[in-house]
């Protein structure tokens, strides 16, 4: 992949073309959300000025296009995961409300007193206050896995943590606070020998690869839609059909209805019964339309691209000097997470700001990873491919300054 072939792609995302405080926009927070291809800016405006309606039962044409386009949307996500059947894509407004989802229908029917939940010391809180507070209702317990001084997860731990009490295996794909890719694949097949099941939070993975659900053999796999170059506020839960045929539905209202009465109300088929009310018509079909974009470029090779990217960052960050690195894990996502000598994250991503680079800095909802590193934060720089060499450079002359005013 050439620095040409990468400008070429650059020039598909509108917002990067811009200056910000007077400097060309250095963008480095995909990790909160990635921009959007001016495909899906397209695909949004052109469901608003055409085809909007609700869908769904609707006896007119709008509704007909609007219905086709969302459920093509599904089928959509469908073959992005290799689901087996497009009832299995449920839509949602985000990881979090995914997880939440199973927490409230799944946990709720399966676990009781004595019961366990496994997720990794390096979640997200999204992937740790549902269970907790699954486990204040059901008197079930959460345990970390411990998480080792490089990020890496201590697997030795999981296994022996593993018994017949572990109801539910819940763990990140890729740590948004570290980057560390975590061995799912054995995650799985380990946790489905004592009988648990596994949901994975696929937040921070999709963005960089393809995700083969039934290869995996995952029971469960969210992400948000605005973290793979499409909008906010849609997300996907996908799960095996009979598990979800088992779970009770989730919210009740609209599309999950078969029939109501006041004497009982039954529910709609999958995915319908988790879908309750007007559904984000417009996030599904531009959500689908992010990936229609990415299937026209070489995944593989950007990814490449993207792993040059952190390396390149990793040999700055050694001429610099000064530079914690959070996360050394031997499998990384392109994510750099560090700490500028004793400067508070803040101050550094003020100071990167006002020469138009955009970071993340803070916890990254990640509290009791941080508390275990003993750090208030961190400063995360989080590439994606439209990123260049060039970014990274900006990065650390940005970080040379920095250096002056902090240090």
């Amino acid at each position: 992949m050439t620095n040409a072939d990468i400008l070429r792609i650059r020039a598909d995302f509108p917002a990067l073309n811009q200056d910000v405080n007077g400097k060309p926009l250095v963008y480095l927070d995909n990790g909160a959300t990635t921009q959007k291809p001016q495909a899906v800016i397209d695909a949004l405006a052109h469901y608003y000025a055409h085809d909007n309606s609700n869908v769904h039962r609707g006896a007119h044409t709008l509704s007909d296009r609007a219905t086709q386009a969302f459920e093509g949307a599904r089928v959509t996500l469908q073959q992005f995961l290799n689901a087996k059947k497009s009832e299995e894509i449920v839509w949602t407004r985000g990881t979090t409300e995914s997880i939440n989802l199973v927490a409230s229908t799944w946990g709720r029917q399966n676990l009781t007193a004595g019961d366990e939940i496994l997720v990794t010391g390096m979640e997200h809180h999204s992937n740790i206050v549902p269970w907790q507070m699954l486990c204040e209702q059901t008197g079930s317990k959460l345990r970390p896995i411990p998480v080792k001084e490089n990020g890496e997860l201590d697997m030795d731990a999981f296994a022996t943590m593993l018994s017949d009490k572990v109801k539910l295996v819940s763990v990140v794909h890729v740590s948004n606070a570290l980057g560390t890719i975590n061995p799912v694949e054995t995650i799985i097949k380990m946790a489905h020998e004592v009988g648990a099941k596994v949901l994975v939070d696929g937040a921070q993975a999709v963005s960089h690869w393809n995700v083969d659900v039934q290869a995996l053999d995952v029971d469960f796999y969210a992400f948000s839609g605005h973290k793979l170059y499409g909008p906010t506020g849609i997300g996907v839960l996908y799960g095996k059909e009979d598990l979800l045929n088992a779970m009770p539905p989730y919210q009740g209202g609209g599309e999950m209805i078969a029939h109501c009465s006041f004497e009982k109300t039954t529910y709609n088929v999958l995915p319908y019964k988790f879908e309750a009310g007007t559904p984000n018509i417009a996030g599904a079909i531009g959500l689908a339309a992010a990936i229609d974009y990415l299937n026209t470029l070489d995944r593989v090779a950007l990814a490449k691209h993207e792993d040059s990217l952190l390396l390149k960052a990793n040999e700055l960050a050694e001429q610099l000097g000064d530079i914690r690195r959070i996360g050394t894990a031997a499998k990384k996502a392109s994510v750099f997470s560090f700490l500028l000598a004793n400067a508070h994250p803040g101050d550094v991503g003020t100071l990167l700001d006002q020469q138009g680079i955009a970071v993340r800095t803070g916890h990254h909802c990640a509290m009791p990873l941080m508390d275990q590193y003993a750090i208030p934060g961190t400063v995360r720089a989080s590439f994606s491919f439209y990123n260049t060499l060039d970014d990274v450079e900006r990065l650390f002359t940005g970080l040379e300054k920095a250096k002056m005013f902090l240090l």
